[in-house]
């Protein structure tokens, strides 16, 4: 049960976003679980309240998973407005709405919520403290999305790669081609993590909530802040020479490490912002992959990258 309500036999998931790298995956990894509804900016605008609430309210999903969100961690400095309206402002919109039609609420935050100064993986329960306005914007999202009352999962995630839209892998794979040397920050800390690894993991944790004896009650139990990170890290250095190990190109380029202070960029980025999964197992038992693994599994899908 969800706020009282017995769930039909498809039960309605409502994913936004889902053109993005993870809503993309999200819609093929959820198949089989409930009647899927997915949608893109144009038919679920985080700009725009009235149309939130009426799409909601038309669909009356069990859960809404909300994978649109404002990435663009440079331009966020400059485009303050837009990263807050995306996420964290609209966030209120989502949650009155869940509410209201009994849906609870998966969200997808940042590794960037911390300044990177712990030694140690992230737990939960660290305290947050963004260094760029990204950072600032997600944990506005997740402030809001906590103290609603709404069921929720906010799992925070780090490093997002994949074949789709522009992330690291994909510049790095144009970069291999158009240059004989690339240059790569080898002081930042973290666990790439491959869009298809979140979906996946997302996609058993609402099987689980679904196959519940007592939804609302699973919900009540599991609700809060998770970390959900493929396991193990890398530098960004480290990275890029993993996705040259694995691939076949007429002409591997030179790796060459740098330090952040010798690559300045708009948003200032946390030195260390790996994040413990422990948590996560724990409760979901749920194991993630190892981060280079998972980056092999996602270049063989592709096959035409894959050794």
């Amino acid at each position: 049960m969800i706020a009282g309500k017995k769930l039909p036999s498809r039960a309605a998931i409502l994913v936004t976003g889902a053109t993005g790298q993870v809503g993309f995956e999200l819609v093929c990894a959820m198949q089989g679980i409930g009647k899927i509804i997915a949608l893109d900016r144009t038919a679920f605008n985080l700009f725009e309240p009235s149309q939130m609430r009426r799409v909601i309210r038309a669909i009356k999903p069990v859960v809404i998973v909300n994978a649109a969100a404002y990435t663009a961690v440079d331009a966020a400095e400059k485009n303050s407005g837009l990263a807050m309206q995306v996420n964290a402002k609209a966030l209120s919109v989502l949650a009155d709405e869940a509410r209201r039609v009994g849906a609870a609420i998966i969200h997808y935050s940042t590794d960037y919520v911390f300044n990177g100064d712990k030694n140690f993986p992230y737990i939960e329960e660290d305290k947050a403290d963004p260094r760029n306005f990204y950072g600032v914007s997600k944990l506005a999202g997740e402030q809001i999305i906590a103290s609603s009352g709404v069921h929720h999962l906010i799992l925070r995630t780090s490093w997002v790669y994949g074949m789709r839209g522009k992330n690291f892998l994909s510049t790095i794979l144009r970069l291999g081609k158009e240059k004989a040397t690339i240059k790569i920050v080898d002081d930042q800390f973290g666990s790439p993590t491959w869009s298809n690894t979140i979906a996946t993991m997302t996609a058993h944790i609402i099987a689980k909530s679904l196959a519940a004896h007592d939804t609302r009650q699973w919900w009540q139990k599991h609700s809060g802040l998770y970390h959900l990170t493929a396991t193990g890290s890398t530098s960004w250095h480290g990275f890029a020479k993993s996705i040259f190990d694995a691939i076949t190109i007429e002409r591997v380029p030179n790796i060459i490490p740098i330090l952040t202070s010798e690559f300045p960029v708009q948003a200032e980025r946390p030195i260390n912002s790996c994040l413990s999964n422990d948590k996560l197992k724990r409760v979901f038992d749920l194991q993630t992959p190892r981060w280079d693994l998972a980056l092999q599994a996602c270049l063989r899908f592709h096959g035409k990258y894959y050794r």
